[in-house]
C-alpha cells in the first residue's frame, strides 16, 4: 500500500495524504477524518526513518550520463538549494542497462533517500512503482519519453528557444539553414526541431529534409553531421545546432573544409555552456537557465519530501538568444 493509492481512494493529491502523516495542520477536519480512516483500514506504516540522528537527509540526482559540461551546471544549481538547506546530493548516473538500474535501486533503498531528480532519463513504470512504495519524492528534468502521472517536470522553452535560433539566421539573410537535431525520443530536442521548423515557414523557407541531420547533443555528433551538410552539393549558409557541444563539433568540420566563422559558414548553439563563450569565434547561442532549473528541480524534490503542494506539476523556464560572433550576414552568390 503506496501514499498514492492513499489519495487516489481519499480523492486528494499525495502531498495531502503527506501532510497528515506529518501532523500539519492545513488540511480540513473532514478530509483529515477521510484519509486516517484510510490508513487505517488499510495498515499503513509509513516507512521508517534509517537516518542517523543528526544525520543530513539526502537527494538523488540521476543522470544516463555524465560526459558534458551541462550535467555540471545542474549540479551547481541543484548542489546550491540542497546544501542551503542542510541536504546531502548523491550524484549518479544510470545508464539503459538493467543491470545498472537494479544497482541504483538497491543503493538508494539502502540510503534512504528523501527525493530523487532524474535528468534526461525516462523513469520507467517499475521505477515509479517502487518509488512510490518507498515514499520517495520524484521530479524529472527535461524528460526523455512520457512522463508518468503525477510526477513534475522541470524544462525551458526550447520551441521559443529553437524559433529565435532560426529567426535570428532568417533575420542575416540565410535562407539554407540546416539543423542538428538532438536525440529523437528527449522530448526537448523535438521541440527544438518544431521550432526551427515553424521559424523556415513563417518565413516562406522550404523545410528540406536533406538539411536536417541527426546528433545525439555531443561534440563528435556535430563534426559528422557539419561534414554531411557542408558536403552538400548546395550546402547551407548557416547551421543551427540543438546543443553548444555539437555546434562546436560544426565548427571543425568547417575548419577541416577550410571555411571561415562566419564569414563562410554560421553557426549557432543551445545552451550558453561556459565553453561557449571561449571557442573562436565565441558562439553564438540560446542560453537556457541550466543552473536555475537545477535549483527548481532540489527545490520543488524537498518540497514534495516535506508534503508540501507544489504550484504546477509542469515548469518551463524562459531561454533567451545571445548572440555572439559565430553568427553574420549570409555571403552572397558568386
Amino acid at each position: 500500500m503506496t501514499i498514492a493509492t492513499i489519495a487516489r481512494e481519499a480523492g486528494v493529491s499525495v502531498p495531502t495524504v503527506s501532510r497528515v502523516l506529518n501532523g500539519r495542520t492545513d488540511v480540513s477536519p473532514q478530509t483529515r477524518d477521510r484519509i486516517e480512516r484510510l490508513l487505517h483500514e488499510h495498515g499503513y506504516r509509513r516507512r521508517a526513518s534509517r537516518r542517523q540522528p543528526g544525520r543530513a537527509a539526502l537527494i538523488d540526482l540521476v543522470f544516463n550520463d555524465l560526459n558534458s559540461p551541462w550535467a555540471v551546471e545542474l549540479i551547481r544549481g541543484v548542489e546550491e538549494v540542497t546544501h542551503a538547506a542542510g541536504v546531502g546530493t548523491v550524484v549518479s548516473a544510470v545508464h539503459s542497462r538493467s543491470s545498472s538500474t537494479r544497482q541504483w535501486l538497491q543503493n538508494l533503498r539502502a540510503r534512504a533517500s528523501d527525493g530523487v531528480i532524474f535528468v534526461i532519463t525516462e523513469m520507467t513504470l517499475p521505477i515509479h512503482a517502487e518509488l512510490q512504495r518507498l515514499n520517495i519524492a520524484a521530479v524529472i528534468v527535461d524528460p526523455a519519453g512520457g512522463v508518468a502521472t503525477g510526477v513534475p517536470t522541470i524544462g525551458a522553452t526550447n520551441w521559443a528557444g529553437g524559433l529565435s535560433a532560426t529567426q535570428h539566421l532568417v533575420e542575416l539573410g540565410h535562407r539554407r539553414i540546416a539543423l542538428v537535431a538532438g536525440p529523437k525520443n528527449v522530448l526537448c530536442s523535438r521541440a527544438r526541431l518544431d521550432g526551427y521548423r515553424a521559424a523556415l515557414e513563417a518565413a516562406g523557407i522550404p523545410v528540406e529534409k536533406s538539411l536536417i541531420a541527426q546528433g545525439d547533443f555531443y561534440h563528435e555528433s556535430g563534426f559528422t553531421a557539419g561534414t554531411e551538410l557542408l558536403a552538400q552539393p548546395d550546402p547551407p549558409t548557416a547551421i543551427f545546432a540543438s546543443s553548444d557541444q555539437m555546434a562546436l563539433g560544426v565548427y571543425e568540420a568547417a575548419r577541416r573544409r577550410g571555411l571561415r566563422v562566419p564569414d563562410d559558414i554560421s553557426i549557432i548553439g543551445f545552451d550558453d555552456l561556459p565553453e561557449s563563450r571561449w571557442a573562436s569565434p565565441p558562439l553564438s547561442t540560446v542560453r537556457q537557465p541550466l543552473a536555475e532549473m537545477g535549483g527548481l528541480a532540489a527545490r520543488t524534490a524537498l518540497r514534495l519530501a516535506a508534503g508540501e503542494p507544489i504550484e504546477t506539476p509542469r515548469v518551463e523556464l524562459a531561454t533567451e538568444l545571445v548572440v555572439r560572433d559565430s553568427t553574420g550576414t549570409a555571403p552572397q552568390p558568386g
